[in-house]
């Protein structure tokens, strides 16, 4: 079994350059862009505090639905994957759907 040695800027598998992170802004208009119909009406606004980050969504009005999902499960799925990715960078985030 190989063993490799980590560099900083290189991934761990062939020293190859690793990619840049997405911030969470990009995370999420990449995730709610592939939901909606019309995705260019997606903003995302960031409002950053020192410990929480609260990030608000504006789509178009038709594609309000496909955001909240029924019951609001697609909208409970977005903040638990933006709960996850803030934890690793020791804050907390908040997704607030601008009607």
């Amino acid at each position: 079994m190989a063993t490799y040695r980590y560099q900083k800027g290189k991934s761990a598998f062939w020293g190859r350059p690793m990619a840049k992170e997405p911030t969470l802004k990009e995370l999420l208009e990449c995730m709610v862009r592939a939901l909606v119909d019309v995705p260019d009406e997606v903003q995302v606004s960031e409002i950053v505090g020192e410990q929480t980050t609260v990030f608000e969504l504006v789509v178009a009005k038709e594609d309000l639905g496909k955001v909240i999902g029924k019951q609001g499960k697609t909208a409970m799925a977005l903040r638990t994957i933006l709960t996850a990715c803030s934890t690793k960078h020791r804050k907390r985030s908040v997704l607030e759907i601008i009607e």
